[in-house]
């Protein structure tokens, strides 16, 4: 079901993007990065944390980490990860899956500025199985502008 609420979302405000389905699981980034042929950098992961009570959703680069210093400092408090079924609750995509699109209620979306080195991104498209590939100014687009500098990538 989630793969539809993504096919749905990105059909009313980008329907120029493609859902791709592939038949090889994308659920972590080594795997979704060997599908697309691409550094793992370029998969856009979609983190969900709560920061001071507030459930917030956080895309970064697929080999970046979250820091809990640079988070801090960007968010005004430690983040905890939510678990697997926070984040279901809250976005309606299964772990593996999950994206900044087709939520079931609007939430703060924040984009890593390690993303910024990439001219294109992979994000997940809601299920384990699926992908969207678009530019990273387009994702920002999609997610509101809202960049932070909350993640250490790897030397």
């Amino acid at each position: 079901m989630s793969l539809e609420t993504v096919r749905t979302d990105l059909a009313a405000r980008a329907p120029d993007l493609e859902v791709i389905v592939t038949s090889d699981s994308t659920a972590t980034v080594q795997l979704a990065a060997s599908v697309h042929s691409v550094e793992p950098g370029q998969i856009a992961k979609t983190l969900c944390i709560r920061v001071n009570g507030e459930e917030i959703l956080l895309v970064t680069r697929g080999d970046a980490r979250l820091d809990n210093q640079k988070s801090k400092s960007a968010f005004g408090g430690r983040p905890r990860m939510l678990g697997a079924e926070d984040v279901l609750r809250l976005t309606s995509h299964q772990v593996g899956g999950v994206c900044p699109f087709g939520l079931p209620a609007p939430l703060p979306i924040y984009l890593d500025a390690s993303l910024k080195i990439y001219d294109l991104v992979i994000p997940a498209a809601g299920d384990t199985h699926s992908s969207v590939k678009l530019t990273v100014e387009r994702l920002s687009q999609l997610c509101g502008n809202r960049w932070v500098d909350a993640c250490q990538i790897p030397d």
